[in-house]
């Protein structure tokens, strides 16, 4: 699994998390909104914390800069 998530895209997605988290403690996260923001959350920190992103693969992006 080659690394295609730089520093600052790495940052918004953590940044992006946490705002997800804080909104579904908001609106409760026993409706659906606010499961789906956790689920939102949840993905953005695992590919933050992994530091690859699935949907830049099958689209040849890359925010990693050069890695060669």
């Amino acid at each position: 699994m080659t690394t295609n998530i730089g520093a600052t895209d790495r940052l918004i997605r953590l940044f992006l998390a946490l705002a997800a988290v804080v909104i579904a403690w908001l609106v409760g996260t026993g409706g659906v909104a606010g499961i789906i923001l956790l689920v939102v959350a949840a993905i953005l920190a695992l590919t933050a914390i992994v530091r690859f992103c699935p949907i830049y693969r099958s689209l040849g992006a890359s925010t990693a800069g050069d890695r060669s």
